[in-house]
């Protein structure tokens, strides 16, 4: 590309972002969602709700159905209570025989009497959205392809703040009814209002998976055997202590009243689940889990289980794993980028917040690709030769599913939770299917309506099916919005809450859309072909596009490779901390060469210094690697 350098930027930028935008804008609202996760999954369950919520004491439920364990579980191998994930459930008791096999049980909290199980429903719930945002359910496919989007929405972040010279200035600057500038205006507005966020999430997102993404630098630090990351793993977190050995003789049930007390005292987390080992022996061992909150508005960034063991005749403090890791280490850093990718800090408002901030980086992805059409729909390119008409038409389809029907399947998979038949067999599969069948009627719908109709249409479908969601969960499971509230149900409440607000911003979103929509007296212009955009300009651009994927991944996991292993002579630092360290290097790597590749004039340079650079670092990774 022999124009300069922001030239080629703002056609990486057109590009980049348009060929990844519409699965990009799937995977952001996918991940949106999944951010209440939880919440969608207990609405999805559609579990009882008790009348009264109310908190009980941990410990006379515990000491209740450790009575019951002693009198129909007396020579089990161990016991285990588990708390329930909402208050008014039963507990679940759980041993297992000396032959091995595992038994439950579910008691009444408050009397300690056998209780039926939960009726619940079966669900992927908001796991779905979780798996479809970094697999779209296409298997290890999928997740390369994910990744692949990912490093590219970064190269589009880059190129685009490149492009925008007065992207800060123009954050200032909105100007209402003026068309295709006021889209360019939002464009710029939702993306610098969310910069830091989308390329925190961007990274992260890589980084999260780095070890798979760039498996190169632990398979050189630790061999090929199928034990190699363990042991990477083993190397990187520190030891736990061993629990000091048993003293006391003489048999008894603990007080476990008084255990969970101090276990709730030292890890500042309510029980989740007690397991007792060899119970009514002279070894025998209480471990209480402690429960992690969904909604955590503590202020720590790490927050975790806290595990406490005690020795169950003395009472004797054996072994505790922290909710909050006293220290940040290396082995945090992983756990760090895992929760700030996932919002798992900071409470509810941190969970909003990072809603509202992936609404708003779904919707600059969206407008990006609209302003494509708008532009094209005024002047064409003919970038395509005599194929460009079919082509923006399909870019114009895909507009329409990307948002849309992305949308459009997202609610419907909720309806078809409270829908298909509770004796369904394999129910959950059917759910997921349900939502790829939607994203694929929409393609096709988008494809068959002209543009206009295809958005208004599937728009006001949409918003529809969000604002019946209330009344078909009250028709199906006789829940309905007004109980939730009256019970204190408020994460039910509020996936029926955001469904209704969901469901009126869609319904604007079509009126203005019928009102303001482009004559078509506006389209039709045609430019001239750019010089040069024959087959030659194409073989340039698939060559770059090659360079940047296959060959600077290559280089960028043989460098980061040669680092792993050349930094801990040079810095004295752990293996372990080396692997880490660079590989979360190689991601930042990988973008620049990107950047540095397709604002090259000459793109033999650009395979030259790939292939050379590539030869160098292989080279210099064979003479470091033990062995």
């Amino acid at each position: 590309m022999k124009a300069g350098f922001r030239q080629s930027m703002s056609w990486l930028h057109t590009w980049c972002g348009l060929t990844c935008g519409w699965l990009l804008c799937a995977i952001f609202l996918t991940g949106t969602l999944s951010v209440f996760r939880e919440p969608i999954t207990r609405w999805m369950e559609a579990g009882p709700v008790p009348a009264s919520p109310q908190e009980m004491d941990a410990g006379a439920q515990a000491a209740r159905a450790q009575q019951w364990l002693a009198a129909n579980a007396a020579d089990a191998r161990a016991w285990q209570i588990r708390w329930p994930a909402q208050h008014g459930w039963p507990l679940q008791l759980s041993w297992e025989d000396d032959g091995g096999s595992a038994h439950e049980r579910w008691v009444e909290a408050g009397t300690g009497m056998p209780q039926p199980p939960p009726r619940l429903r079966e669900t992927e719930g908001g796991r779905h959205f979780m798996s479809f945002h970094y697999t779209l359910h296409g298997g290890m496919a999928g997740y390369w392809l994910v990744g692949w989007i990912t490093a590219c929405m970064l190269l589009a972040l880059v190129s685009g703040v490149v492009v925008h010279k007065r992207i800060f200035k123009d954050f200032f600057t909105f100007r209402p009814g003026k068309g295709q500038r006021s889209w360019l205006d939002a464009h710029n507005l939702s993306a610098v209002l969310t910069l830091p966020f989308l390329f925190m999430i961007g990274y992260t997102g890589l980084t999260f998976f780095y070890s798979s993404y760039l498996p190169w630098p632990v398979q050189a630090a630790y061999g090929d055997a199928d034990d190699a990351y363990a042991r990477y793993e083993a190397e990187l977190a520190p030891a736990r202590p061993v629990p000091a050995g048993i003293l006391v003789a003489g048999a008894q049930l603990p007080n476990l009243p008084d255990l969970l007390a101090r276990a709730q005292a030292i890890s500042g987390q309510p029980p989740a689940l007690v397991v007792i080992q060899a119970p009514d022996t002279v070894h025998s061992v209480v471990e209480v889990e402690g429960r992690k909150p969904v909604g955590n508005t503590g202020r720590h960034l790490l927050s975790e289980a806290s595990r406490v063991t005690f020795d169950a005749a003395s009472g004797r403090l054996l072994q505790q794993h922290a909710a909050h890791p006293p220290q940040l280490g290396a082995v945090q850093v992983h756990e760090t980028i895992e929760a700030l990718h996932k919002a798992d800090f900071g409470g509810w408002p941190m969970k909003w917040l990072y809603f509202i901030s992936g609404l708003l980086g779904t919707a600059m992805i969206a407008i990006g690709t609209l302003l494509f059409s708008l532009k094209r729909r005024k002047r064409s390119e003919q970038e395509f030769g005599a194929a460009t008409a079919g082509i923006y038409r399909c870019v114009e389809a895909f507009n329409v599913a990307s948002l849309a029907g992305v949308a459009l399947a997202s609610i419907v998979y909720l309806h078809g939770n409270r829908l298909l038949p509770l004796a369904m067999g394999d129910r959950s599969a059917w759910e997921i299917r349900i939502f790829l069948l939607t994203c694929v009627a929409s393609v096709l719908h988008a494809l068959w309506r002209p543009p206009r109709l295809a958005w208004i249409e599937q728009l006001w479908l949409a918003s529809a099916l969000c604002l019946a969601l209330p009344l078909v969960n009250l028709a199906t499971t006789g829940q309905g919005l007004l109980m939730y509230l009256q019970r204190g149900a408020w994460q039910q409440a509020g996936v029926e809450l955001v469904a209704l607000a969901f469901g009126l911003m869609l319904a604007r979103m079509a009126l203005m859309l019928q009102r303001r929509w482009p004559r078509a007296q506006e389209a039709g212009r045609t430019a001239k072909p750019p010089p040069g955009q024959g087959a030659a300009h194409r073989w340039q651009v698939a060559s770059r596009v090659l360079a940047a994927s296959a060959g600077a991944y290559v280089f960028t996991a043989l460098t980061a490779t040669a680092l792993a292993l050349l930094l801990p002579s040079l810095v004295n630092v752990r293996t372990s901390v080396s692997v880490l360290t660079s590989s979360l290097l190689g991601f930042v790597l990988l973008i620049a060469i990107a950047v540095g590749i397709f604002s090259a004039r000459s793109v033999g340079k650009v395979w030259l210094g790939l292939v050379a650079g590539s030869a160098l670092m292989g080279v210099l990774v064979a003479m470091l690697r033990p062995g």
